[in-house]
């Protein structure tokens, strides 16, 4: 059974940075066949995709909101993918959870994924 965990949440200030990580345990699916996503959600908003990685080609896509701003990366191996976040907004602060969707193909909608983390919380304010 695929697990996800995530890590590297905290309080920080605007215009700070902070590294999530998301940890793949128990895969079994063909190795190049998988999409790993950032969701993020804050009380009373919805879900949205923050950013996206498919393993068969590596190229990342991100919400408007945080492009030049985070980066989602893999390890070499694709155990754990990370998420840089810089330049922190208060609008960026959420629950930030990652999700796995097995197959050929990438998403940015939350209801496609089947695997997801607990959440980390990120919490931007001065």
């Amino acid at each position: 059974q695929t697990r996800l965990a995530e890590s590297g949440g905290g309080s920080v200030q605007p215009e700070g940075s902070l590294r999530l990580s998301c940890v793949v345990s128990g895969y079994r699916y063909p190795f190049d066949r998988h999409c790993i996503a950032w969701f993020r959600q804050d009380l009373g908003k919805e879900r949205e995709v923050v950013a996206a990685i498919y393993r068969g080609t590596g190229t990342p896509s991100y919400t408007d909101s945080v492009k030049g701003r985070f980066t989602i990366s893999p390890d070499e191996a694709w155990r754990t993918v990370y998420l840089q976040m810089n330049s922190l907004k208060v609008e960026d602060t959420a629950i930030y959870y990652c999700a796995l969707l097995y197959g050929s193909m990438c998403s940015l909608s939350g209801s496609d994924f089947p695997v997801w983390g607990q959440g980390t919380q990120v919490t931007v304010s001065s």
